[in-house]
């Protein structure tokens, strides 16, 4: 009789064996006993869940296999940059060739007005009127190039010789103290594109 309560009483665990020895039905506050399992909820995982986890956690890479992925992200930096590089390249080729098209069309109408002065050069004998003309067209090209940031490097006589603006051809006497190390003449103008020189005014300085 007594085997038979007790083996009612036992509740089977959710793997389907018996509960432990040391499950007790709980006493809630009401005094009525409770079905539940002491065992509940320590029931192992599965092997699916298991497996899962293992998937999951990461693994440690080998030295050749680091090696392969350091390699690789070195070639594609490489590349990249190579891109770049051409591009840039590119890019301000394209910028010069802009920038030449642009000086190259605005000297075009005083090439137009050259050729039109040789032409009344041909047909005229006065020599004022031909010698006006140049005078015009030599205005109009410096104008023009001023525009583009072209300014001429002064050299007035008895000016101080500056070894960053000046080039001294030769050397003559000074005919006195005054004009020692002082431009005398110049031999060729200079010019400075902003604030670049680009060509050194050719003088002759006084020694």
């Amino acid at each position: 009789m007594f085997d038979s309560k007790e083996k009612k009483g036992k509740k089977e665990c959710r793997s389907g064996e018996a509960c432990c020895q040391n499950s007790e039905p709980q006493q809630p506050a009401g005094g009525q006993a409770s079905d539940s399992c002491a065992c509940e909820g320590d029931a192992p995982k599965s092997d699916g869940e298991a497996t899962a986890k293992s998937e999951a956690a990461p693994r440690d890479l080998t030295p050749e296999e680091k090696c392969a992925e350091a390699q690789d992200k070195y070639l594609r930096l490489v590349a990249e940059f190579d891109n770049y590089r051409k591009r840039t390249a590119r890019e301000r080729m394209e910028l010069i060739h802009s920038a030449s098209e642009d000086t190259i069309k605005g000297l075009l109408s005083i090439v137009d007005d050259f050729e039109r002065a040789v032409k009344a050069a041909e047909a005229s004998q006065e020599v004022a009127a031909l010698r006006e003309g140049i005078e015009l067209i030599y205005q109009k090209l410096l104008a023009y190039l001023e525009s583009k940031g072209l300014k001429a490097i002064e050299t007035p006589v008895g000016a101080d010789f500056s070894t960053d603006l000046h080039d001294a051809v030769t050397k003559f006497p000074a005919p006195d103290e005054a004009h020692k190390n002082k431009i005398i003449d110049t031999v060729q103008k200079g010019y400075k594109l902003y604030d670049k020189v680009i060509r050194y005014a050719k003088v002759v300085v006084g020694e």
